[in-house]
């Protein structure tokens, strides 16, 4: 068989990120050569995204200009993976015939078995085999199989879990990632000592509901029970909790954060709405009282707590009245990072035939009404850090300028939140990615902070 070059794409959530991770870490176990261009690369494959309108037409696009190489460049077989081909499989099949393996979120573990068969047929002069495959997702990677580190040498996810238990009426994820299955305690705790070993010093944990972790299988193992041996790992300095979800962050929970430094006063909570009405034609498992209670149970515990979240706007059956609650309450609540979503139309979700669907133009004049409330107060936010400390995990040279050093401190999660940029070294000769430091903050702006090393 001729060289194996391979050129990927990976779109979507820090999740969907993993899985490319995996399926690299197996092309290269089996001497593919990874490219950086895609016109030098006889293989690409892009991972996609499907969860909303906007990300689907994302991953169409990049598969089109993808496409193009096989005309200009030397690729010979494009592939797609991901949640797009486990929803829409057959209409790709249909009308993208430029794609010629299509993958989808339970078979990706299969990538070097399926392009074997493929490339085989071409150098044969065969028939390609069949170009679907697509089932119930039934696996979830361990420690055992290969997975390369992409991004930031310091940084990575950790997937606990895969799948949903949940049935959000505006959620397609149960349905493209299947049931929650989640890994055992002793894989995660080996894969994290791993990373520690080959330079990670935040551990970001990802699953698409990190509070339903072990549910399948009553709690035996659970949040509660992971946290406490990952603090454990030498090497590891930062643990970073995303996707908890409010209606099971019980009150160990809380305490274990508050008690265990190394986990980050950084709460990553999707609550999507605050009024009762809307939450609970959402089918959300939660109350305002319920979000009121925990906001101000974690904030009397660890004061300096920080919180993310996620809000849709436009739901069917959101009055204008609805909507004035959820500004107030938000108002209220004060949250460090949100974002502001609106509602899309999915087809196989509960909402898709609900009633009551709220005009596109209103739901754009809602959106934007509560950006602005949101954009005011995380200004106040970026002002309160001024003159302040923090550890920084220095993350490389700003790509603004080689003079400044770039990195990030507990508010900031990875490329969603902000940065830090270091104009001063103080005493420091040198500092390294991967360095944590202390920065005691200069400079406030709207998505970025100044700060010099104390």
């Amino acid at each position: 068989m001729k060289t194996k070059s391979v050129y990927f794409v990976s779109l979507g959530c820090p999740k969907n990120l993993v899985d490319s991770q995996v399926m690299l870490g197996l092309l290269e176990k089996e001497k593919y050569s990874i490219s950086q261009s895609p016109d030098r690369a006889n293989v690409i494959i892009v991972n996609t995204c499907s969860f909303i309108q906007a990300s689907k037409e994302e991953s169409i696009e990049t598969i089109l200009e993808m496409a193009d190489f096989k005309q200009t460049g030397v690729c010979e077989l494009l592939v797609v993976s991901g949640c797009l081909p486990q929803r829409y499989s057959s209409e790709l099949k249909k009308e993208m015939p430029e794609i010629d393996l299509l993958i989808g979120t339970g078979q990706y573990h299969r990538i070097t078995e399926l392009l074997g068969k493929h490339q085989k047929a071409i150098e044969q002069g065969d028939p390609l085999p069949e170009r679907a495959y697509v089932d119930q997702p039934a696996f979830i990677h361990t420690e055992s199989d290969p997975r390369m580190h992409t991004g930031k040498k310091a940084s990575a996810f950790l997937k606990i879990s895969e799948g949903c238990n949940r049935r959000c009426a505006f959620c397609i994820i149960p349905t493209l990632r299947g049931k929650v299955r989640s890994r055992s305690i002793h894989s995660l705790v080996e894969e994290a000592k791993g990373m520690a070993k080959n330079g990670v010093k935040e551990l970001n944990l990802v699953a698409q509901d990190l509070t339903h972790y072990g549910i399948e299988n009553d709690y035996q193992e659970n949040l509660e029970r992971l946290l406490p041996e990952l603090v454990k790992i030498d090497g590891i300095e930062w643990i970073r909790l995303h996707y908890a979800y409010p209606d099971r962050f019980s009150s160990e929970l809380v305490d274990l954060i508050a008690k265990e430094k190394k986990i980050v006063n950084y709460i990553d909570m999707p609550i999507q709405h605050t009024s009762n009405a809307v939450l609970k034609k959402m089918g959300r498992a939660l109350t305002k009282e319920r979000l009121f209670n925990l906001v101000s149970e974690l904030r009397e515990k660890i004061p300096e707590v920080v919180f993310r979240t996620s809000i849709i706007v436009g739901f069917p059956g959101e009055t204008e009245q609805d909507f004035l609650e959820l500004c107030e309450d938000l108002r209220n609540l004060n949250l460090d990072h949100v974002g502001v979503f609106r509602y899309s139309k999915e087809e196989g979700t509960r909402a898709f035939d609900m009633d009551n669907q709220v005009p596109a133009a209103e739901a754009r004049k809602r959106s934007q009404k509560l950006i602005q409330i949101l954009q005011d107060q995380r200004w106040e936010k970026q002002n309160s850090y001024l003159g302040k400390e923090f550890p920084a995990l220095i993350e490389g040279v700003s790509s603004e300028s080689d003079l400044l050093l770039q990195g990030r401190i507990p508010t900031q999660a990875q490329e969603i939140d902000g940065y830090v940029l270091i104009n001063d070294l103080g005493d420091h000769e040198t500092v390294d990615p991967g360095d944590l430091v202390m920065v005691r903050v200069t400079e406030a702006h709207p998505d970025f902070l100044v700060a010099s090393l104390v």
